[in-house]
């Protein structure tokens, strides 16, 4: 399936032609594309939050080490982490490996952004007006299981087991709203 590539190249090949992306590189040497809840040896595609887990920001550098078995091993802040490809399995690893590790750092793009926006993504939530790069930045990728397409109207996310929420873009690309029950709202929403 071909997607439209409608984010600047600063998140990299990921909304290129996924299933073509085997021949791009994944640089050595990168920045985290966006903010990713870790374990501390372990950040999942989810992007779960749950008790124990901190957030790595969007533009932290890191080291690309290789592949493991739907893995990615990189070094991030002097320790080896693997991104987990736990619900994004339809994806190559290169792939899945690019929307992870990107080679410019985001945090030069969030610079140009209104403050709105760069409080929503620095607080990993999700505001109106925002691009599709914007909220990918504050909140991940949607897993590729529930959100082949990201050119989509909608994007969903599970903030964990019980708490899912849609992000509703529109013809521009740009969040109109966010769809959840009202707790979930509190957290994953600035208006």
């Amino acid at each position: 399936m071909k997607l439209r590539n409608t984010l600047p190249a600063t998140l990299g090949l990921c909304f290129a032609l996924l299933g073509s992306t085997a021949h791009a590189q994944v640089p050595e040497q990168g920045f985290l594309c966006c903010n990713m809840r870790t374990d501390g040896s372990w950040i999942s595609d989810i992007n779960y939050e749950e008790s124990g887990k901190r957030i790595i920001p969007y533009g932290t550098p890191l080291t690309f080490k290789g592949y493991g078995r739907n893995r990615v091993e990189v070094e991030m802040e002097g320790k080896r982490q693997w991104l987990g490809n736990d619900y994004s399995r339809d994806l190559s690893k290169e792939a899945f490996a690019q929307r992870y590790i990107v080679a410019a750092d985001p945090r030069t793009v969030v610079a140009k952004a209104s403050p709105k926006v760069r409080q929503a993504i620095e607080s990993a939530r999700i505001t109106p007006g925002m691009t599709r790069e914007q909220v990918a930045m504050a909140v991940g990728y949607p897993v590729s299981s529930e959100n082949p397409n990201l050119d989509a109207p909608r994007w969903r996310y599970w903030l964990w087991s019980y708490s899912p929420f849609t992000v509703i873009f529109n013809e521009q690309g740009r969040v109109t709203s966010v769809e959840t029950d009202a707790d979930t709202m509190l957290k994953v929403f600035l208006k």
